[in-house]
Order: structure tokens, then sequence, then C-alpha cells
């Protein structure tokens, strides 16, 4: 199954709060560099991209701005913006930071979360699998971001939720488009309602073996593809 490309972004936000148009392309754009649609050391411009994702150039050129205020791009004068690379260490120890706050923390909701809340987040999870039946990469890490921050939000730390959100926003996933072609995805994307179903059992063990396994997938993603810095650079 060939990998698809989203259209006008839409992104539900956490806590209530409509994001704006600019957030939301922003958010599909973040979600497209973690999937790996948009490469390290591509440079792109802002009319191309509201091409590619068929809305106007204006919010994505400030959508643009804001991530390259996070480092995820650079400025390229008269040109565009060009992705930044990440290196293989530093994926290693984001997981790594990932794995510290994310493990316990979800873990510790088994016996502290509002059963109720917790299914709320079942649409969302519902969601991650139907992306990946649908080989819509970008929609699938936008859902997946809001499944984890959401789930993290019930520990009710905004500021935990903030540096794992960070986190997710640096990591990459290159491995998806494998996964889409071998008609794995789904496997992988159903482990989300594996760690709700653990969650509502308050089962401290089991969630602790999915959430294991599932930041350990996570790993294995961003390197199931060769590294994406022999990727000659492209313009578009």
């Amino acid at each position: 199954m060939a990998a698809q490309r989203t259209s006008a972004p839409a992104l539900p936000t956490l806590g209530g709060k409509k994001p704006s148009y600019r957030e939301s392309v922003a958010d599909a754009l973040r979600a497209a560099l973690i999937a790996g649609e948009l490469r390290p050391g591509e440079v792109h411009s802002a009319p191309a991209l509201a091409t590619r994702f068929g809305v106007s150039a204006t919010p994505v050129r400030e959508a643009l701005l804001d991530l390259a205020k996070e480092g995820l791009v650079d400025t390229v004068p008269n040109k565009g913006f060009r992705v930044t690379a990440v290196s293989e260490k530093q994926l290693d120890e984001y997981t790594h930071i990932r794995s510290l706050i994310e493990i316990p923390t979800t873990v510790g909701l088994a016996t502290s979360a509002d059963p109720a809340a917790l299914e709320a987040l079942r649409p969302v999870a519902q969601e991650i699998v139907t992306a990946a039946a649908a080989g819509d990469l970008i929609a699938y890490v936008e859902a997946d971001i809001r499944f984890h921050l959401g789930l993290l939000g019930l520990a009710g730390n905004a500021h935990l939720v903030e540096v794992v959100g960070d986190l997710r926003k640096r990591s990459r996933l290159y491995g998806l488009h494998a996964l889409v072609e071998a008609g794995r995805l789904e496997a992988s994307a159903e482990e989300h309602l594996e760690i709700l179903d653990a969650l509502v059992a308050g089962d401290e063990e089991a969630v602790r073996a999915v959430m294991t396994r599932h930041l350990g997938h996570v790993r294995g993603l961003w390197a199931a593809e060769d590294s994406a810095a022999g990727t000659p650079p492209t313009t578009t």
C-alpha cells in the first residue's frame, strides 16, 4: 500500500482548545517531518508545500517560521526552509528520556486515572489504527501524538506533557514507510488499544509490558530505514 498524503490538515487538540489554522498547519508539518515525508537536507518553499497540502501559502510560511524557532527547519535565503538533520545518537537519547518519563507515568494511570477519561481516548486510538490501514502517515503521527500526550495529561503534570511533546516533535520515524509497504503498520497501531485495555483493567504489569514494547518499536521505526543523511538533498 502506498503512503498517502493529507490535504488540508485538521487537528483536534488537547484540553478543548481549538487550534488556529496556523497551528494546525504547523502540526501537520511536524507530523510530516516525524514520518519522514519531509527528509533531512531537503529545501522546501512555502508555496510548494501549500500546494502539496492543499492550503494557502501564508499559514504554511507562518508555520515554517514557528518550526524554525523550534530548530526543526532552517531558513535558506531566497529558497525556503531546509529540514534539519537528527543524529542517531540524538534519537537514542530522545527515546531513552521518553522511556524514563512515559513508562512509569502511564503505569501509574492504571490505578489513578478515571476510567471514563481513559475511554475518551479510545476514538483517538482508533484513529491511529484507521490511519495505519489507509497508509496515511501524517494522520497516523498526528493521532499518535494526541493519544500519548492526552494520556500523559491525565497525570496532571503539564510540564511533563510539554517535555514529552517537545521530544516527540524532534523524533523521526523513517521506518513507517517500510511498515506500510509490508502491511505491518496496522498491527503496530493496535498497540494503542492494548495500552488502553490494560489501563482500564487496572493491570499495571500489562501496561508496563505494552508500553515498554511500544517505545522499543519507536527506536526500531526510525532505524528501520537507512539513515536519511545519505539521501541527496532536493528542493521542492
